[in-house]
């Protein structure tokens, strides 16, 4: 499995001084150098954290590939085109929210979506959709032309009880299996940390996760780099936890309990 880290919360801390420091760029070398597989961002309307030249400077300097979260408005569409990362994850934005707070509702808005989708094939930008896990949502993704989907694991993550992550663990597989089977390629994220991450990263048929604030909360502790090289570590199967995690994963696939 590839780990991604969302590097937004750079950005953050540098906007709340007004000043150069921390650079997201800077800090994006320091994530590949530590192992990861991509470097995600989320180019707000309101341009809360990462700015526009924060983008177009990551296109030119990361070694690894960048995904771009974005909403499906015209003025970001046309940055995307122009900057063009690999890769374009489609999300749902409202001003007020802290966080995205939930996935895109494919079904309901299929024609704009899908025109979005055909306008960053143009610049041969693969295009993913960041949905609930739900079957509807899947196969309408598929319907409207995605490459693939990113599972919104923010449910699981916020689960009070083992039986309930249990449920929520069991509705990503399911949904993921659901997606591979029909050609779309499976990525997963939000609210994943140290202590979740390992059952999703025993889900075979995930292909990537994208981490962000747990990664950054850790680095305040033991560095970026080695906050990020224990994230690698837990879901490519390794140490720390790793084993442990992983037998937890099997029970929680079974219906099982972490207690």
């Amino acid at each position: 499995m590839r780990l991604s880290i969302n590097i937004d919360h750079i950005a953050t801390l540098r906007n709340a001084r007004g000043g150069r420091d921390p650079d997201p760029v800077e800090a994006a070398r320091v994530v590949e150098r530590a192992g990861a597989d991509g470097i995600v961002c989320h180019l707000r309307e309101d341009r809360r954290h990462i700015r526009d030249k924060d983008v177009q400077t990551l296109r030119k300097k990361i070694r690894t590939k960048l995904d771009l979260e974005m909403a499906a408005t015209q003025e970001i569409i046309r940055i995307a085109r122009r900057i063009q990362p690999e890769l374009a994850t489609l999300v749902p934005e409202k001003r007020k929210e802290l966080t995205t707070e939930g996935g895109l509702d494919v079904v309901r808005h299929k024609r704009p979506l899908a025109k979005a989708i055909r306008d960053l094939h143009g610049k041969k930008i693969a295009v993913s959709l960041f949905v609930d896990p739900s079957a509807r949502q899947v196969r309408a993704a598929k319907e409207i032309g995605a490459d693939m989907i990113e599972i919104h694991t923010g449910e699981y993550a916020n689960a009070r009880s083992d039986r309930e992550r249990g449920k929520h663990l069991r509705r990503i597989q399911e949904i993921a299996i659901l997606a591979r089977s029909i050609g779309l390629g499976v990525n997963a994220g939000h609210g994943l940390d140290y202590v979740n991450i390992s059952p999703i990263a025993a889900i075979q048929e995930i292909e990537e996760v994208s981490i962000g604030h747990a990664v950054i909360v850790r680095a305040i502790s033991v560095g970026l780099e080695n906050a990020v090289r224990e994230m690698v570590a837990l879901v490519r199967g390794g140490e720390p936890g790793g084993q442990r995690s992983l037998f937890e994963a099997d029970d929680l696939l079974e219906g099982g309990d972490l207690t």
